[in-house]
C-alpha cells in the first residue's frame, strides 16, 4: 500500500483505470473509536482525470502508510488462467475505450471456456455446453451471451447498435471477473 501524502501514488485510478493518475489530497481528518482509541488519519483524494474520489485511512494521527482504501483497486486473481487473466487486465486498463474493453472482456470469457475444455466451434454453443455440464449456471450463461452479443456489436460495427458507455464496459468487465471468480478462484480455495 502507498503512503498518504499530498498526492496519492497508485499505478491506476480505481475508478477510471487511467495509468499513473494524479490523485491530489482534497480533504483529511482524524477519527477515533468510541473510547478514544484506534486513531486513524483519513484522506480523500480526487482523480484529475475522472473526478472520482479515493478514501484512504492510515493508523495514527498523521498522514502515513495506507492501511485501508475505498474503493480498492481491482485485481485480477493469479489463479485465473494466464490468457484470460491478461484479457481481463487489458479490459480493465482500457475502460476509457468502452468498445475495446467490451471486446477484451468477451475474449476473457472465451479464454476461460477454452481453458475448461470448450474449444470447438463458435462461442454460443460453447457457452450452452458449459451451462449444460454445470460448469456455469444458466444465469451465467445468459450473462455470457449478453457479453458475446455486446462484443459482436462492436466487432462488426453494427450501425443500429448504440456505442457503449464506460458504464456498459464496467458492467461487462464485472461479469467477466465474476465468471473468473466462479470458475477458477472459488474452486481453488
Amino acid at each position: 500500500m502507498p503512503d498518504q501524502q499530498m498526492e496519492l501514488e497508485l499505478p491506476r485510478c480505481p475508478h477510471c483505470m487511467v495509468a499513473k493518475p494524479r490523485l491530489t489530497l482534497a480533504w483529511q481528518t482524524n477519527t477515533t473509536d468510541h473510547s478514544g482509541g484506534r486513531h486513524r488519519q483519513w484522506g480523500i483524494y480526487r482523480c484529475a482525470s475522472c473526478g472520482g474520489l479515493v478514501t484512504t485511512a492510515a493508523l495514527g494521527q498523521a498522514l502515513g502508510l495506507v492501511r485501508e482504501m475505498f474503493p480498492e483497486p481491482t485485481i485480477v486473481d493469479e489463479v485465473i488462467p494466464e490468457r484470460a487473466r491478461r484479457f481481463l487486465k487489458e479490459a480493465l486498463e482500457s475502460l476509457h475505450t468502452p468498445s475495446g474493453a467490451i471486446m477484451l472482456a468477451a475474449s476473457a470469457v472465451d479464454a476461460m471456456l477454452k481453458n475448461k475444455g470448450y474449444k470447438e466451434g463458435p462461442l454460443y454453443p460453447r457457452i450452452q455446453k458449459a451451462a449444460a455440464a454445470h460448469v456455469i449456471t444458466e444465469e451465467m450463461a445468459a450473462w455470457a451471451h449478453d457479453i458475446r452479443l455486446d462484443a459482436n456489436d462492436q466487432r462488426h460495427a453494427e450501425e443500429e447498435a448504440d456505442l457503449p458507455s464506460q458504464d456498459d464496459a464496467t458492467r461487462v468487465i464485472e461479469f467477466a471477473l465474476a465468471l473468473g471468480e466462479f470458475m477458477f478462484v472459488l474452486p481453488e480455495r
